[in-house]
């Protein structure tokens, strides 16, 4: 079977798609989901109860508790790193939260972010107790609304009214579930005050109404100076301080109300995601994983004693948390496990009770999402301690206050606390691991497909070639069944031995038969590709057709890549790393005319001889048309032809080397200027060639590198250009020159050199253009 390179491009491309779409969904697992008996795992679906550990149970042991706290306020401050609250810059700008923190009656935690450290995935785990992974943004972009069960939705399905003020991404994920809100776009990263001053608006207003049971407030200020100038800018410190002066108002706002109230209010204070030192995130460093996590109310106990280290917790801890002090059942996918000091100051009965819902849940949720959950640690753990909280039932109920009741007590709270921890461990594993079959299933496709490719690309040069495709020999056919033969074998020894069923062997067994068909039609074609190329490895070369199509792949190449460039300015993240898609357009178009002109010196090399036999004949019919009008034509007419024709040979031969080398110098010069200059801002921080350019003390080789250059552009391009166009084109540079000049960037050769200021002077500028900036009223003098 002949097909031509045009259908063998498609077919590879299909399957290339299919070999990546299988590798992809083994190397980002879906989070575990809770798949109850009658539901899909739904906000609607209602949450299984347990039932009591012990026979001797109350009669309202299976009902929610009642909530902890009245009001709740959750103030996210977008990008708040760990050491801005507990380190020294909390102490310098956070004055009150450090007060509330050493000597106040509040709770202090580290809170673990997992990646990827960006907005909406952590949303989702503070309000679900889920782990996102990577796959969850992806997931989500087409259906922003969030699906799986939540904190927001229990809270309005239990009645509560929800304010909410800050970043619109909650706004898109919980579409409708607001009495009250006002959300404000994150893309304009330049945005350092209004996009706070929109959220603290509505504060006074709202915090004098009591029509509300949970506000949340996301701030974005403190993200986008850290996007901007990072983590060390002078204009951390006075956002820091905005957001002090805002929790003051919180929480003295709280405090004055609470007389009127039976149950005190609650006042949370989280961050999303860190920020690394570059100012970015989305990664796994400890300054973008780790933020702080405050709990302040009047129900806790005022500390005493010295300041320890804070308690290191997950992120998703605070749904369960959070759920628990609002009264409402812990969201059916949640992996996180009770902040015990939170609900410290309840009776020890309240205590074991909430531990225990807790454990059912987790418990629950292995259950659902893992074939032999019997055999692990952290069930077998629940049921122990679920069996020794039945004990302990049945002494307190018999009316013993003793000593041995509280010590059982203690007991029982401890083996709660281990096994949820195991059991939220063993759960967050499942999205770590990776379905290695389905991958290696994948790479093996992409593989085979690239190796057909590349053993076709000598023909694949010309839109028309065509390429046979063995299917009959009988060698390759039975080659072609015994493969069939072993993928299967171990497709079944793979799937029957699995502890968890990944995701190739949740296939239909047609399905994967086809696929097994597929890579074994594959390993043959590429067998069959390499004995042509042995066979017909000394048979001339026909000539290729010349595609008689307007549209090269260059140009369809450039057009795409435009178009994909536009479309990638619509996220702010490719907008702050536009020099990544440049590299990568830059370097495929290179590779693109690497190929367009191999094709044309080579495989076209025969149809010159067609050239110079025309060329020749124009000259000849020129002779001719000359006989005819009588004309005499020299006769030495010949030999300067063919000097003409050897000398355009010659510079014919030069251009040819000349442009073939070409891609291959602009790719090296682009790998050595990204290694001279640092750019982005996940390595902006590292020094390079450029940070020694710009710096002042060598400003002077700066403006005499960028003279050079814009003299060699002129000579260079001034060549095929009028007079009045190089008029322009040397304007037009010396403006450029002068511009940078202006802005202090170079200097003319009559100006001073910065080397003549003193150190002392560049750095009271510094300080002076910096306290300017941030609109401070003194003036320094220098």
């Amino acid at each position: 079977m002949r097909l031509r390179s045009g259908s063998l491009a498609a077919g590879c491309l299909l399957l290339q798609a299919m070999g990546a779409a299988i590798f992809l969904r083994g190397f980002f697992p879906m989070a575990v989901r809770a798949r109850p008996r009658g539901g899909g795992g739904e906000p609607g679906d209602v949450p299984a109860e347990p039932a009591p550990p012990g026979s001797g149970a109350v009669s309202n042991w299976s009902a929610v508790p009642p909530p902890l706290f009245r009001k709740v306020v959750l103030v996210l401050i977008d990008a708040l790193r760990e050491d801005f609250v507990f380190g020294p810059k909390g102490k310098q700008f956070m004055p009150y939260a450090t007060q509330v923190i050493e000597k106040g009656t509040s709770h202090s935690f580290v809170a673990e972010a997992k990646p990827p450290t960006v907005t909406m995935p952590r949303i989702k785990a503070l309000m679900t107790g889920s782990i996102p992974g990577f796959i969850d943004v992806v997931v989500n972009l087409n259906s922003p609304a969030l699906l799986d069960d939540n904190l927001i939705w229990q809270a309005k399905t239990a009645g509560k009214r929800i304010i909410f003020y800050g970043d619109d991404t909650w706004v898109k994920l919980f579409p409708k579930h607001f009495v009250e809100y006002d959300g404000t776009t994150s893309f304009f990263v330049s945005d350092f005050t209004e996009v706070d001053d929109n959220v603290t608006r509505h504060l006074d207003r709202v915090l004098k109404r009591e029509d509300w049971d949970l506000l949340i407030l996301h701030y974005l200020g403190l993200d986008h100076i850290g996007h901007v100038t990072g983590p060390n800018s002078p204009l951390v410190g006075p956002k820091l301080r905005e957001m002090d002066n805002i929790l003051k108002k919180i929480h003295i706002s709280l405090l004055s109300k609470e007389g009127e109230a039976s149950l005190p209010s609650l006042l949370v204070v989280c961050g999303d995601h860190g920020m690394s030192e570059t100012g970015s995130h989305g990664g796994s460093s400890e300054g973008e994983v780790h933020t702080p996590l405050l709990f302040i109310s009047s129900a806790f106990e005022k500390r005493s004693g010295p300041l320890t280290q804070p308690e290191l917790v997950q992120q998703t801890d605070l749904a369960s948390t959070l759920a628990v002090g609002l009264g409402l059942p812990i969201s059916r996918n949640s992996v996180g496990t009770l902040i015990l000091p939170v609900v410290g100051g309840k009776t020890m009965r309240e205590q074991l009770r909430f531990l225990h819902l807790n454990g059912f849940q987790l418990s629950r949720l292995l259950e659902e999402n893992t074939p032999a959950y019997e055999k692990d640690p952290g069930y077998e753990q629940f049921k122990i301690a679920e069996k020794s909280h039945g004990n302990w039932i049945k002494l307190y109920l018999e009316g013993n206050n003793s000593e041995i009741l509280m010590n059982l007590g203690k007991k029982v709270l401890k083996q709660y606390l281990e096994a949820l921890k195991t059991l939220s461990a063993s759960l967050s594993k499942q999205v770590a691991q990776y379905d290695m079959y389905s991958m290696m299933v994948g790479t093996v496709i992409v593989m085979e497909v690239l190796l057909l490719l590349l053993l076709s690309v000598p023909k694949a040069l010309s839109s028309r070639a065509e390429f046979e495709v063995p299917l009959s020999p009988s060698v390759f056919s039975l080659l072609f069944y015994l493969m069939c033969l072993v993928l299967c074998a171990v497709h079944v020894i793979v799937c029957t031995s699995a502890e968890n069923l990944c995701y190739f062997c949740s296939m239909s067994w047609l399905t994967a038969l086809g696929v097994m068909m597929l890579i074994s039609a594959l390993m043959c074609g590429i067998l069959s590709a390499i004995g042509k190329i042995l066979e017909n490895s000394r048979l001339p070369v026909k000539n290729p057709v010349v595609s008689s199509s307007s549209w090269s792949e260059v140009d369809v190449l450039m057009l795409a890549g435009t178009i994909g460039h536009v479309l990638s300015l619509g996220a702010s993240s490719f907008i702050e790393e536009e020099h990544q898609t440049w590299y990568f357009l830059i370097n495929t178009l290179c590779l693109a005319l690497c190929q367009e002109l191999c094709r044309n010196h080579f495989l076209l090399k025969e149809c010159d001889p067609q050239h110079g036999i025309s060329l020749k004949q124009n000259f000849d019919g020129i002779g001719e048309a000359s006989d005819c009008k009588n004309i005499d034509v020299p006769a030495s007419g010949n030999s300067k032809l063919d000097k003409v024709a050897s000398s355009a040979e010659f510079i014919k031969g030069s251009d040819k080397w000349i442009s073939l080398a070409s891609p291959w110098i602009i790719l090296i010069c682009c790998r050595l200027l990204r290694s001279l200059n640092q750019t982005g801002v996940q390595w902006a921080h590292r020094p390079d060639f450029g940070h020694w350019l710009t710096s002042s003390e060598h400003k002077s080789e700066l403006s005499f590198l960028a003279a050079v250059s814009l003299v060699m552009i002129f000579f260079l391009v001034q060549r095929r250009c009028s007079l009045v166009s190089k008029i322009a084109m040397a304007l037009g540079l010396l403006g450029v020159y002068s511009y940078r000049a202006a802005i202090g960037n170079v200097v003319f050769p009559w100006q001073h050199d910065s080397k003549d200021i003193s150190k002392l002077q560049r750095e009271e500028y510094r300080i002076m253009g910096s306290v300017q900036w941030i609109g401070s009223t003194s003036s320094p003098s220098v």
